[in-house]
C-alpha cells in the first residue's frame, strides 16, 4: 500500500471479511493503518456464507470460538434476514438490521474522520497510462498447443 501510494497510484483497501463479535472490533484500527500507509479509498464487507461455506464456517467457529459461536451466528442471521446468507444484491455485502447499521455508521464515521475519499470523489481511471503487453503472435490463430 505504502509503495504504491508513494508512487502516485491511488490505493484502496478492502476490509474483509468483517465477522461480528470476532473481527468487527478491529475495523477502525485497520482503517487507521490503511490511511497511515497512504490508502485513499476504503471499503468493507461482512462475512458471507454461501452454500457449502456455512457449515465449514460453523465448524471453524466451534473449534476456534466455542463460547462465542452461537452469538456470532445469531448476529450474522440478524443481518441476513434470519438466514446464514443473503445473496440479494445490495444487502449481501453489508447486511441489514441494527447491527449492520451500527457497523455502517462506525465505518462512515471513521472514513470521514480519517479523510478517505467517498465513492463520488474517487479518481478517474486513467486508461491512457496503460499499455497492452507485446508478445509475439503465434503462426496460427489456434496457437501451438503441444509445442511441436
Amino acid at each position: 500500500v505504502r509503495e504504491l501510494a508513494q508512487a502516485g497510484v491511488p490505493v484502496g483497501v478492502f476490509v474483509a471479511p468483517v465477522i461480528p463479535a470476532i473481527t468487527d472490533h478491529e475495523l477502525e484500527t485497520i482503517m487507521g493503518a490503511a490511511h497511515e500507509a497512504g490508502a485513499s479509498i476504503i471499503s468493507y464487507t461482512l462475512v458471507r456464507l454461501p452454500h457449502q461455506v456455512a457449515p465449514l464456517f460453523r465448524e471453524w467457529l466451534e473449534v476456534h470460538f466455542p463460547q462465542r459461536a452461537a452469538h456470532v451466528m445469531s448476529l450474522i442471521q440478524q443481518m441476513r434476514g434470519g438466514r446464514d446468507n443473503d445473496p440479494r444484491f445490495g444487502s449481501r455485502m453489508r447486511g441489514e438490521g441494527q447491527f449492520a447499521e451500527l457497523l455502517r455508521q462506525r465505518f462512515q464515521l471513521a472514513r470521514k474522520k480519517l479523510g478517505f475519499t467517498s465513492r463520488d470523489e474517487r479518481p478517474e481511471l486513467r486508461c491512457d497510462l496503460f499499455q497492452a503487453p507485446t508478445r509475439p503472435r503465434p503462426a496460427s490463430p489456434q496457437g501451438d498447443l503441444f509445442g511441436g
